[in-house]
């Protein structure tokens, strides 16, 4: 005589939803960091320096593309509906008349980088410093083209780079290293919670 087993449907439902319980909270955690990276100033010439794009890298890295790609869109819609979650917010405008503004570009470009970092971390690559740094490295570059095309309708063509680009290449391998080294014990940390 055959049994059938009906506890196995409920176990799993309750295990999908502790399951997105989880990553609920890892997406909400991974925005407040996000928002904490923004608002992080440090003084630059010509123009202050935030930690945005360490933080865009290290959540891709972190996640993988999936979460990582859901964590940067939660921060996105966070800015859409007004509140103050990007850099220079309040005081530069908020919600969708600032992510219109001059730096929309690089707010579009966050969402490539972390497809690039995420992939490549979901490839195993948050586990090794070089290639890890290797994928920041070409998410940047990808988070720079749609940055600096955008800003250049505000700027114009002659002035973009000298703008948006000179100020923060200097900087920027050091956030690769920063955001790299923090990728792999976060990376494990991100595992073990999601099981």
């Amino acid at each position: 005589m055959a049994t059938t087993h009906t506890a196995a449907p409920t176990l799993s439902i309750k295990t999908n939803a502790a399951s997105w319980i989880k990553t609920i909270a890892l997406a909400a955690c991974g925005a407040l960091v996000l928002t904490l990276c923004a608002k992080i100033t440090v003084p630059f010439y010509p123009v202050p320096m935030t930690f945005q794009t360490f933080g865009v890298l290290l959540i891709g890295a972190a996640f993988g593309l999936r979460l990582g790609m859901g964590t940067i869109l939660v921060y996105l819609a966070e800015g859409a509906v007004g509140l103050p979650v990007f850099a220079g917010t309040p005081a530069r405008g908020i919600g969708l008349p600032y992510m219109l503004g001059p730096t929309g570009g690089y707010l579009l470009g966050f969402i490539f980088a972390t497809v690039i970092v995420g992939y490549f971390a979901d490839r195993g690559w948050n586990r090794h410093l070089v290639k890890i740094g290797l994928a920041m490295a070409i998410a940047n570059v990808a988070l720079y083209i749609p940055g600096l095309l955008w800003l250049a309708q505000f700027t114009g063509w002659e002035r973009v780079l000298p703008v948006g680009f000179y100020p923060f290449v200097l900087a920027d391998p050091l956030k690769w290293a920063l955001a790299a080294a923090v990728a792999l014990p976060a990376g494990s940390l991100v595992r073990k919670l999601r099981g």
